[in-house]
Order: structure tokens, then C-alpha cells, then sequence
């Protein structure tokens, strides 16, 4: 379904793995997390400008609000023209989260198949691949492509009799920093603490929990621009709700993918907490925020 997707960003990643990242697996995602971060900055920018203006017209809002209260019709009349005298797109602030969801999608087929996007391999070849592997050896739940990578890794010398489907070069090099990120976070009692695998399987826990914990660092930090212009008690619920479903909802998803969808999501999130201190830092003097905050200081009687 989102192979149109998935294809493209499976070539990129692939690029980057063989020409920038050395042959190293955690090294690509890193690179293509910033590239795909750096692609969204310009849709980021207008987000963060039209949540700045949404946050300086809640006096106006209010007003409207409250002036036509029974007349639902008028309301959204007026609404809109206020909107376009200020020259405001409610639908820009959900531009960026639009466009991420599909990629997100497709990188997590692109993670879990990655002889099929990365590499090339048919789904036919793949499958032969896949049968090669003895049933006694450890597969990846419902991930052939990481199976094979994995076993053909752990005993290179059984690549010689799949030498013509399947090539040293093919076996993505998945290690990093002493993780499998072709793996997935397990609290299995026994995989946690088998002598083989223990240490990586402990230290695949990490990875839901620090994107969990990046994620909530994000949101809350860019939910700091609108708290301070915005009184509206509504809105500081959602966004307090949305503070505390975000990291849970992230950490719950990145406990049943392969860890290398979770580093994408930790190397975004560390982004995004960088990218919101530069603009709070110099952006927000250039766009009068404190201005906004003096306005709202001169309405408030107290």
C-alpha cells in the first residue's frame, strides 16, 4: 500500500548506508532521520508561526465566542473571516503530522523488510531465503527478511549454499552500539537473561523507554509557546493530555518494532527538542512573542 513510499526512502537509505555511514546500519538511520528533519523545517517554521498567531488572536476568539454564542452559523462566519484578515490557516498547524504519519509507515516496512526495499530481493526470493533457515534457529517474529539477515550473519559460512540468491554484501550490518536494531524489545524472562543474547535483549528495553521519554520531552517543550500567550483552559487540558498519551502511545509501538524504527524516533525527537530551543532562543525576539505576552499582562486586571 505505501510501497510508492517505502521504495523511495528504502533507496536513500540504502545510499546512505553504503556511501555516508560506513556500512553501519545505526549510522544510516541517524543521517536519514536529519535529512528527513531538515526536509520538514520549512513545514515545521509555518506550524510554529501559525500556532504563534492562533495563540495572539484567543482575545478576538473569545470575543467572537462569546458575542455569538447562539448563533453557531454567524460564529464560524466570523471565525473564518478573522482568520483571513490575519491571515491564519487552522489546517497548517496538522501539515507536518500529515505528511510524517505516511513515512513513518513506510520506514517501518522499510525496517522490518529490508531486503525487499534496501536491497531488492522479490518477495519469491525472499521467501526461499526464508525456508532456508533451520526451525531450530531464532527468527524474528513475523520478519523474514530480519530472520535471514540475522541467521545468515550469525554463520556466514551457510551463505554458500544460497549463493545465488543471497550475497555477503546483501547482510546489512545491524549492530550498533552493541543492539541488533533488527530486533525487537522483548520482556521474555528467559531472553533477558540467557548468557547469548541477556546484555542486548536488557539494552533493547532501553530503546521504547528513551523514546518514550524524548517524546515527552518534546511535546512539553513545544507546548511552551502556546502555554505562555494562551489562557485558554480548554486548550492547556488537551495539550496536558496529549503530553501524557504521546510518550506512552510511542514507547507502546516502539516495544513491538524493530529497534531501528525506535532510534528514528529518539534521533527525531532530540532534534525537534534542539530545533524548538533555537527558535524560543532566537526566533521567537524577531516575531514579537514578548510583545504578545506584554498585551495579554495589560488585559489581565490582576
Amino acid at each position: 500500500m505505501l510501497d510508492f513510499i517505502a521504495f523511495p526512502i528504502g533507496f536513500i537509505l540504502k545510499f546512505i548506508y553504503t556511501n555516508l555511514a560506513f556500512g553501519n546500519y545505526g549510522i544510516a538511520i541517524i543521517l536519514l532521520t536529519l535529512f528527513v528533519k531538515l526536509l520538514m523545517m520549512p513545514l515545521t517554521m509555518k506550524q510554529y508561526h501559525s500556532s504563534l498567531k492562533m495563540s495572539e488572536i484567543q482575545p478576538q476568539m473569545k470575543e467572537i465566542q462569546k458575542k455569538y454564542s447562539n448563533d453557531k452559523e454567524k460564529l464560524s462566519i466570523e471565525t473564518m473571516k478573522l482568520y483571513k484578515e490575519e491571515n491564519i490557516s487552522p489546517a497548517s498547524a496538522l501539515f507536518p503530522m500529515i505528511i510524517q504519519m505516511p513515512i513513518l509507515f513506510a520506514l517501518y516496512f522499510v525496517i522490518s523488510q529490508p531486503l525487499k526495499y534496501m536491497v531488492g530481493k522479490s518477495p519469491e526470493a525472499i521467501q526461499l531465503l526464508f525456508e532456508k533457515i533451520p526451525a531450530t534457529a531464532d527468527k524474528i517474529m513475523n520478519m523474514k527478511d530480519l530472520s535471514i539477515i540475522n541467521y545468515f550473519t550469525k554463520y556466514p559460512d551457510k551463505i554458500s549454499t544460497v549463493s545465488q540468491m543471497l550475497k555477503p554484501d546483501d547482510l546489512l550490518n545491524m549492530n550498533f552500539c552493541g543492539i541488533n536494531l533488527g530486533a525487537i524489545p522483548t520482556w521474555h524472562y528467559s531472553k533477558l537473561f540467557e548468557t547469548s543474547m541477556g546484555s542486548q535483549n536488557l539494552i533493547l528495553l532501553l530503546v521504547p523507554l528513551v523514546a518514550a521519554i524524548t517524546t515527552y520531552i518534546s511535546v512539553k517543550y513545544s507546548m511552551q509557546q502556546t502555554s505562555h500567550t494562551s489562557d485558554d483552559k480548554m486548550s492547556e487540558s488537551v495539550q496536558g493530555s496529549m503530553a501524557l498519551i504521546s510518550p506512552i502511545m510511542t514507547g507502546f509501538v516502539a516495544f513491538s518494532v524493530p529497534a531501528g524504527l525506535g532510534l528514528y524516533w529518539i534521533i527525531g525527537n532530540v532534534f525537534q527538542i534542539f530545533q524548538q530551543m533555537i527558535i524560543n532562543r532566537f526566533i521567537d525576539k524577531k516575531t514579537g512573542l514578548s510583545n504578545i505576552n506584554k498585551k495579554h499582562k495589560q488585559k489581565d486586571p490582576t
